[in-house]
């Protein structure tokens, strides 16, 4: 007789509160919606060879005076981080610019989220920009699933919750979802009423990155299924 039991599926709400899921043998996905994980999906889509995700500025240099044909990028807090050539916008990252280049790449939180996972079986990129593609490939795929939300320096925020709720909520039903940060994510979601950004526009991320004029960037980040593929970190590199 087959197997009819279903995988699980938990929302993790903050990277202070990983260590408390098992993510051996899992497949874990990395949400930064502002902007990390948007940005990748987005310069890899547009025809970058790939990206490197780094945790501090110092290495994400070193890689980059070392690796021809690189180009290194990231912020701190929301700005261009210093020593580094460009910031962490999808927006930076055409095609006719990022083609077949490697995009060394290190965020205040998503980058950082993606090095504490320890035994994870895939590792994945979600975005809004990729939505569609990340379901259909959970669904595919048939097994646990944990959402890791990169938050903002350890503290909840909206817009990765938001997202974890869209994807729970497109994909509930080939999963047992016993997790309440899975419920509280699909409740969220079910308030923005699929509008995505309006409901954003009074979180304390969107605040702060308005600030810096970057409210198109924000917009951008919000649209779903702008770039139909799924990242996944293949050694120390992002590809598709």
């Amino acid at each position: 007789m087959a197997n009819l039991e279903k995988p699980g599926l938990e929302v993790c709400l903050s990277p202070a509160l990983l260590h408390l899921y098992d993510t051996k043998g899992a497949i874990v996905v990395i949400i930064d919606i502002f902007r990390a994980t948007s940005t990748i999906t987005a310069a890899l889509h547009n025809g970058a060879k790939c990206v490197i995700p780094v945790a501090s500025v110092s290495e994400c240099i070193t890689i980059g005076e070392n690796l021809p044909g690189s180009i290194t990028a990231g912020e701190r807090d929301g700005k261009i981080a210093e020593g580094l050539q460009y910031g962490n916008s999808p927006l930076e990252y055409p095609a006719e610019f990022i083609l077949g280049k490697t995009l060394v790449l290190t965020t205040t939180n998503g980058t950082r989220l993606l090095h504490m996972v320890k035994g994870a079986s895939e590792i994945l990129i979600g975005s809004f920009l990729n939505l569609s593609a990340l379901c259909d490939y959970l669904i595919s795929k048939n097994s646990r699933v944990l959402l890791g939300c990169a938050s903002w320096k350890d503290r909840f925020n909206l817009e990765d919750t938001l997202f974890a709720g869209a994807v729970v909520d497109r994909v509930q039903h080939a999963f047992d979802i016993n997790c309440d940060g899975a419920r509280a994510a699909k409740h969220l979601y079910a308030q923005s009423k699929g509008n995505y950004i309006d409901f954003l526009t009074d979180s304390s991320h969107y605040r702060r990155l308005s600030a810096y004029g970057l409210q198109h960037d924000m917009e951008y980040c919000a649209t779903a299924d702008l770039h139909p593929v799924v990242p996944y970190l293949d050694g120390n590199q992002i590809i598709i």
